[in-house]
């Protein structure tokens, strides 16, 4: 019989469970048979994301043998806003080496 994996990770820990595939097996449906909502009971899967293979995805969206349906974390910081402030931060320090070049 094959399977399917369910996966979630936070900055500490990693984890994929697998799943018996059966037909017409949601994303949703393997993750409830997965037990994972126990071990990681501050996952929320009405704000939470999922994908399938990076992909983002639906609960519903039915499965094939062999997918592996992740649970997405919500950001912290914004990705545009990080990259600003790092690009900020770059040419401070561009211009503080500079001028100690000076």
């Amino acid at each position: 019989m094959g399977k399917v994996e369910v996966a979630y990770a936070t900055p500490k820990k990693q984890l994929i469970l697998a799943v018996p595939f059966q037909s017409e097996l949601t994303a949703e449906q393997a993750i409830m048979e997965s037990n994972i909502l126990q071990i990681f009971p501050e996952i929320d899967l009405s704000t939470s994301s999922v994908g399938i293979f990076s992909k983002p995805c639906k609960l519903d969206t039915p499965l094939r043998e062999g997918d592996r349906v992740e649970i997405y974390r919500p950001l912290i910081a914004d990705p545009k806003e990080v990259r600003r402030q790092r690009a900020e931060a770059g040419k401070v320090t561009k211009k503080g080496a500079r001028s100690a070049n000076n």
